[in-house]
């Protein structure tokens, strides 16, 4: 199956790897302390050096090392890893919550750049570029016709704070060439899609990850909800793989009361480390709902746990992922880091969510979602295998379990959700975006003006995209019939629509109107 390139935003990076809880950073000097304390790993530097030097043929010896280094974290959990220098500023800028570069979310289309959207109030925005543009150089360096990788492009485009770039623009609406010169900035990576009203006082709010900038943006997105009148919220954590926990833990302060446990974490040595709400709290009195999947993890848990373990609010949706370790990082000169576990974190009733793992067989813990599709967990309730020995008791007498993720409070199966999974996943995969972005190229001009209700109304009575889709798949090797699922196929369709010419707010403002966990935990209020 070959399908083109997906569209590929300039402000988001790599991916967090699924289960991610980041306790803090060790020191540049903490390389130096774990350095050669004893004969075995003087050992292992004497080799390298000797290969270095003597062996016959010229070996690149940074290679061996990150071998070596692989070796030895693949003997420990699956969570514990080496990320070489080449992936490490990208993991390091998502963690961070920001970048420095132009703002553009551009898609590789053709040969060209185009721009499917500049940031909004970004330094692009802010110099005239607008959607549709193809960016053609980049200073001197031509950047179409030459199938440049991601990683290549990015680099034009990125670059110090406050430096400048000029950009060959054809915009294709006037048929004309421009030069524009742009200022790079700090550009935000979002960790909170969106957040807006389901009713005059439901609330909802989408977090991706759990950045360093995440708390700060989900209590802009909370006190905006609360001045639309949300007395009840609900916060979608769904294929949140995690993140730094001290954001996690934040969040949760604002719904618990004053020293209620929020999560405890254990070393080796045995030490335990208690950390509870505190005296502030901007939703301690409404009602709250946390939206979880197969693949909500580690700081997703963390909160989940948290609410559910202090009676505060309703867990809705399919057993979590199962990450209960917390890994810290050590940064190396050469731009790699180590993540390092170095303790189990528990919920506020003791348990550890932590599901079981064989050493050095990651493959079979990462995938050990995909058994949940065969034992059919993923669409019966009562097929969750949970150990009566991992039962544990709330302070309301709530039964919860470890031992494995967390099992939600309401249970919403996928194929309640979804009736086709296989086509809900591919309607929210990147091929959706090139697609919609190449039906826009084609005339723009027809959305021009044309307000978010007018929109919602042509897009739903008109069946044009739906076809056109359709073709689209098979024009790319993808023979999908998909009409018995054309009301899921249209509404997705229509809220990439939505997103790439109004924003990502209405992206979601139609997607969940038919979402089976907001319309099962809304059915239950």
């Amino acid at each position: 199956m070959k399908i083109k390139n997906t569209y590929l935003p300039l402000y988001i990076c790599a991916a967090l790897a699924a289960g991610i809880v980041i306790g803090g950073s060790l020191g540049m000097s903490t390389e130096d302390k774990f350095l050669a304390k004893n004969n075995s790993r003087t050992k292992l530097n004497k080799l390298i050096d000797f290969i270095d030097s003597e062996y016959v043929d010229d070996v690149d010896t940074d290679s061996i090392v990150n071998v070596t280094v692989n070796s030895i974290m693949g003997q420990l959990d699956p969570h514990s890893v080496y990320v070489p220098p080449s992936e490490q500023v990208q993991v390091a800028e998502n963690m961070r919550g920001d970048f420095i570069g132009i703002g553009v979310n551009f898609y590789m289309y053709k040969d060209s750049v185009a721009i499917i959207k500049p940031v909004e109030n970004g330094p692009s925005a802010k110099a005239g570029l607008k959607a549709g543009d193809r960016i053609l150089y980049a200073d001197k360096t031509k950047l179409y016709g030459r199938k440049l990788p991601s990683d290549s492009l990015f680099s034009s485009l990125k670059g110090v704070e406050g430096s400048q770039v000029e950009l060959t623009i054809y915009r294709k609406s006037e048929n004309k060439k421009i030069k524009v010169k742009v200022k790079r900035d700090v550009i935000p990576l979002k960790s909170v899609d969106a957040y807006l009203m389901l009713n005059a006082n439901v609330g909802y709010l989408k977090i991706n990850r759990f950045a360093a900038t995440t708390y700060n943006e989900f209590k802009k997105g909370l006190l905006s909800l609360k001045k639309s009148g949300a007395t009840n919220l609900i916060i979608d954590l769904r294929d949140n793989g995690g993140g730094y926990m001290e954001e996690a833990i934040a969040i949760a302060d604002e719904f618990l009361k004053d020293k209620q446990l929020i999560v405890f974490t254990k070393n080796k040595k045995g030490n335990i480390e208690k950390t509870y709400a505190t005296k502030k709290g901007d939703f301690e009195q409404g009602s709250v709902s946390i939206l979880i999947n197969e693949n909500s993890a580690s700081a997703s848990e963390i909160l989940a746990g948290a609410i559910q373990d202090n009676d505060r609010g309703t867990i809705v949706g399919r057993r979590s992922f199962g990450k209960g370790l917390v890994q810290r990082e050590m940064d190396f000169n050469d731009g790699s880091a180590v993540r390092l576990t170095v303790a189990r974190y528990y919920t506020p009733t003791g348990r550890s969510i932590q599901k079981p793992y064989a050493k050095g067989d990651e493959e079979t813990y990462f995938k050990e979602s995909e058994s949940r599709f065969k034992n059919g967990e993923l669409y019966d309730k009562d097929s969750i295998k949970v150990a009566d020995s991992l039962k544990f008791k709330t302070p309301k007498g709530k039964i919860v379990y470890g031992g494995g993720g967390i099992v939600p409070d309401l249970f919403v199966g996928l194929e309640l959700e979804h009736g086709n999974e296989n086509t809900v996943y591919l309607m929210q995969s990147g091929i959706v975006g090139n697609f919609v972005f190449e039906q826009l190229d084609q005339d723009r001009k027809a959305f021009n003006g044309m307000k978010f209700a007018d929109f919602k109304v042509k897009m739903v009575a008109s069946d044009a995209y739906f076809n056109k889709f359709q073709k689209f798949l098979s024009n790319n090797g993808l023979d999908l019939r998909l009409i018995g699922n054309k009301a899921i196929v249209k509404r997705y369709l229509n809220a990439e629509f939505a997103r790439q010419l109004y924003g990502e707010k209405y992206y979601y403002d139609i997607v969940l109107k038919e979402d089976a966990m907001i319309k099962a935990l809304l059915k239950k209020k």
